[in-house]
């Protein structure tokens, strides 16, 4: 039965059986030509241009999206440049949010699914949870635990940055509920008080986080974000502790000792507000913060602060998550940006997503769930976002890319320098780790008028915080790119 269903299928479409799969296997191995990176920007029309209008306007009719800049001609961009409907070129050092890893239609990613085992992992796309194919475990060991944080051997595919804070949250109230119970099995009254969302199965518990943090945009990660009002405002969210992240000072080196008492505050701070959670609650089981506090400013913590916020964690023996959903994956000229902070031991949670192109999060062994389904939806993830990150990472290591960023990002980071003690009435902080910089403008709207004037002359950059210029290129941006960024900035600086 099953084969002459096989066979029928074969007639109906014409096609017989053998040939079908030799049709996949041309499908499958077609290759897509890359046109050469353009040397320069080239703008046709103002940004958004009337293509980018029309487009808009339709996309109005059934979706509220005012937040679209322009839209995108992606089979033009190349490399370290975006291409608009319009015919615009130009040099983006915004990539999707951070999220453009080796830049736009690598050879490499056009050819990662160039054979038919990657592309029926892509248009099979398995509930993972219940059933992987045979080769996931070996698609996990050799693509995420490559480079894995050192000392976190266990990791779950996630769809993106929040659901993956959102079930790391689980994993911290989980371990909290463990040592609660002692160990023991879940009781009757535990099991049918969590069914009304009541105690004792559902615990008054919490996530301390920080101001200035962005975390997400589901419920509970949305509870740890405090970077811009309109994320939250008319949203019903659980009332959870937040902390004070520090404000430096720049430039660093001639604010030593204030810089030094505003970690120690700081510091100080986060471990009351966990002290007092155990009298008054809700309890809280661990800590959420960001290597640089992105979409909150751009803002900055030494390594003495989060050297001391680990401290702080294992004296509580509550859980440190570092979220690098958007510095993980080589911005830095490290795949961690925590590898910077010189901790004592690994975070116990790392989470990931953008530049990983995969979300997800790593942590320590102690913190599996004892019991199935706790951690799980339908898809967990994605085979073919795996078979991606293979082919960026392989050309992250072929190509060198974490050196070229951490080069490149000496040239932005000088540059950017130099502009401020150019130009002091316009912009200060300059600050960054390899490309991962910012530079804050005197006022948001001075800000908002060299982003736009970047665009007229051909860059795309981004903003964040109330006054920061962000620089989030990818790893393919190399000395020139910066220089060429540069130049632009400096012309736009000369305008006002």
């Amino acid at each position: 039965m099953i084969s002459g269903r096989i066979f029928s299928l074969s007639n109906r479409t014409g096609i017989p059986k053998f040939q079908l799969t030799r049709k996949l296997s041309s499908v499958a191995a077609t290759k897509l030509e890359t046109p050469p990176e353009p040397t320069e920007p080239r703008m046709l029309t103002a940004v958004p241009g009337p293509k980018s209008k029309q487009l808009h306007s339709d996309l109005s009719k059934m979706q509220s999206m005012d937040s679209v800049h322009f839209f995108v001609d992606y089979d033009a961009s190349v490399g370290n440049y975006i291409v608009d409907v319009d015919g615009n070129t130009m040099l983006d050092v915004f990539t999707q949010i951070s999220s453009v890893p080796i830049g736009y239609n690598h050879p490499a990613l056009l050819s990662a699914f160039n054979s038919d085992s990657a592309m029926r992992a892509l248009v099979n796309r398995p509930a993972l949870g219940v059933y992987p194919g045979a080769d996931w475990a070996t698609r996990l060991n050799q693509v995420l635990m490559s480079v894995a944080p050192q000392g976190l051997d266990q990791v779950t595919t996630m769809m993106c940055g929040s659901c993956s804070n959102e079930n790391a949250f689980k994993l911290m109230h989980f371990y909290h509920m463990e040592k609660e119970r002692g160990g023991r099995a879940f009781n009757q009254q535990e099991m049918e008080s969590c069914m009304i969302n009541q105690a004792p199965g559902t615990p008054d518990l919490s996530v301390l986080s920080f101001h200035g943090g962005f975390h997400g945009r589901t419920a509970a990660s949305l509870a740890c974000t405090h970077s811009k009002y309109i994320h939250k405002i008319d949203v019903p969210l659980a009332q959870w502790q937040v902390s004070d992240f520090p404000r430096y000072k720049y430039p660093l080196d001639q604010f030593v000792a204030e810089n030094n008492a505003e970690d120690e505050r700081c510091l100080a701070m986060a471990e009351d507000v966990i002290h007092n959670s155990r009298k008054t609650g809700p309890t809280i089981t661990g800590v959420i913060v960001e290597p640089i506090q992105a979409e909150g400013g751009d803002h900055h913590g030494s390594n003495r602060w989060f050297q001391g916020l680990q401290d702080i964690c294992k004296k509580y023996d509550i859980i440190y998550l570092i979220d690098e959903v958007q510095t993980g994956g080589g911005p830095t000229g490290k795949i961690w940006c925590h590898e910077w902070f010189e901790l004592a031991e690994s975070p116990d949670i790392v989470t990931f997503s953008k530049k990983m192109l995969t979300g997800g999060l790593y942590h320590k062994s102690k913190l599996r769930p004892k019991q199935p389904y706790r951690i799980f939806n339908t898809w967990v993830g994605d085979p073919g976002k795996l078979i991606l990150l293979d082919a960026v990472l392989k050309t992250i290591r072929s190509e060198n890319l974490l050196e070229e960023t951490s080069k490149s990002g000496t040239v932005l980071l000088d540059g950017l320098t130099d502009l401020q003690n150019r130009f002091p009435g316009y912009l200060n902080s300059a600050r960054g780790r390899g490309t991962f910089c910012a530079i804050n403008c005197d006022t948001t709207d001075r800000r908002d008028k060299i982003l736009n004037q970047l665009r007229e002359v051909g860059v795309h950059a981004g903003g964040c915080g109330d006054t920061a210029i962000r620089l989030r290129p990818a790893l393919v941006f190399k000395e020139q790119h910066a220089h060429l960024f540069l130049n632009k900035l400096e012309t736009v600086l000369k305008s006002f």
